[in-house]
């Protein structure tokens, strides 16, 4: 099965009330793991690639190793798994124009940070090429907290999703999904410890999403795929094992999963994984040194960090997204 776009993907997950994971994939065992996952599953599937992972793994290989993976499906499930590539965050008409040209299937062109009309303007310019070779594109009003690829959005110079912007925004662009900002963000320390509070145990908990700006903005882009970025839940199992195998991560916390679900349930027909799964790579590689430190073959510790990644996704396919099963 060749690459798909999402247009059928979002359509089916809109009418059906459940979401498709877009997980960002860096490397092969992070593509193995999601994917065996989605096979198993039989879970539609977006895997995104960030103009950071790009750099870092080559446009070349990431598209060999997605189509490997798509490959597998056939041979081994026997049924074909649709598979989206898109472009996370891309910050200029050139580097989706690449991507473009390069066989993804999706580009996102963010321009949230600049006034309405800019965003307008560029992403329209991204739109129009896209829509010439077959693409489909999501852009972003509002602009989240955090750090994404690097680059770091303070609290301060967030901003929410202006629903009365929507809809000329959406008409002017001709988008085809549209990413709001309604409280989530980037990174593992979506919140600093003093925007949260404290439960009765002591765990922190963050604020809650604005669900008033989603039912307003569905009500005016009735039927329109809306999208969530830093959706993470940063599990705090894999929090702990950083820490207790020599990492520092004091006050980790993420978007609480039964947010997560409610949005999936509603309006929206994407939501992003940003970091939970390095993550859990992350807490398995620290593990396996703390008690193999004779250890030097990365096989080693590739391997169970796999089969974490794996199971985390199974997770959030079932129990999050409520996708599985829709392929």
């Amino acid at each position: 099965m060749a690459l798909v776009t999402s247009t059928e993907m979002f359509k089916k997950a809109y009418d059906g009330g459940y979401a498709i994971g877009a997980f960002n994939v860096n490397n092969m065992e992070i593509i193995q793991g999601i994917t065996e996952a989605a096979i198993e599953k039989r879970a539609p599937l977006i895997l995104q690639v960030s103009k950071g992972a790009r750099a870092y793994a080559k446009h070349v290989y990431l598209m060999h190793l997605i189509k490997a993976a798509i490959e597998d499906a056939e041979q081994t499930a026997g049924f074909d798994l649709p598979i989206v590539v898109h472009l996370d965050h891309g910050d200029s008409f050139e580097l989706c124009k690449s991507c473009i040209d390069g066989g993804f299937t999706s580009v996102m062109i963010d321009k949230s940070g600049l006034p309405f009309e800019e965003n307008i303007k560029i992403t329209k310019q991204v739109v129009d090429y896209a829509h010439d070779h077959g693409v489909v594109v999501e852009a972003e009003l509002g602009t989240l907290a955090g750090v994404e690829d690097e680059v770091n959005v303070s609290a301060e110079d967030s901003s929410y999703t202006r629903p009365e912007d929507v809809e000329e925004f959406v008409k002017s662009t001709g988008c085809d999904s549209l990413a709001i900002a309604i409280g989530t963000s980037h990174g593992a320390y979506k919140f600093k410890a003093e925007q949260c509070t404290r439960n009765e145990k002591g765990i922190l908990v963050p604020p809650p999403l604005r669900f008033d700006i989603l039912e307003e903005v569905s009500k005016r882009l009735p039927g329109f795929p809306i999208v969530l970025h830093g959706s993470s839940s940063v599990p705090q199992e894999f929090v702990k094992i950083i820490n207790a195998c020599g990492g520092k991560m004091p006050d980790a916390v993420g978007i609480p999963e039964e947010q997560l679900r409610q949005a999936a349930r509603g309006a929206v027909c994407k939501i992003n994984i940003d970091s939970d799964l390095r993550l859990a790579m992350t807490a398995c590689i620290r593990q396996h040194f703390t008690e193999h430190p004779d250890h030097f073959d990365p096989r080693q510790y590739l391997k169970p960090a796999r089969v974490a990644i794996k199971e985390m996704v199974e997770h959030k396919l079932v129990d999050v997204l409520g996708c599985d099963g829709k392929a």
